[in-house]
């Protein structure tokens, strides 16, 4: 049987593209463990993306995730399915153009593919504790200028 693990994401960016961080809180039971990092030159929409890229690395074996972000760019490409059509269109949009980011989407999808996932959106900056905690690993771990 699989282990149940909660997932908290965000990302943050001083500019966009600029220096950016994102946090990931990983909870199983009673265990928590807070994750962090940051780059000097990235944009809102990769820090998203990497905070739940790390999130998934941290687990040593298949999961089951249960994945909240206030990001709509990431969870809505999961809900909606926009990811699988990229995957499938070789990381073209609708209009044929390239996807933004298809780096980190192609390793997100990998990565998810080794759990069982299922993405939740949660309002940011509102009364989610876990969300605003999340929000201050990211901003946090952004690099300050001349890093």
């Amino acid at each position: 049987m699989k282990k149940h693990v909660t997932l908290y994401t965000d990302g943050a960016c001083s500019g966009n593209p600029g220096p950016g961080g994102w946090g990931a809180i990983l909870l199983y039971g009673a265990h928590r463990r807070e994750l962090s990092g940051g780059e000097t030159v990235t944009t809102n929409n990769r820090m998203e993306l990497t905070a739940v890229i790390e999130g998934l690395r941290a687990l040593k074996v298949p999961c089951h995730v249960e994945i909240y972000s206030d990001s709509a760019y990431t969870v809505n490409a999961f809900l909606q399915g926009w990811v699988f059509g990229w995957e499938k269109g070789n990381w073209k949009k609708a209009d044929n153009k390239p996807v933004l980011n298809d780096d980190l989407w192609r390793e997100l999808l990998s990565l998810t593919r080794q759990h069982e996932v299922k993405f939740h959106k949660v309002k940011g900056h509102a009364d989610n504790d876990l969300n605003n905690r999340c929000d201050a690993l990211a901003r946090a771990a952004v690099p300050a200028s001349g890093d």
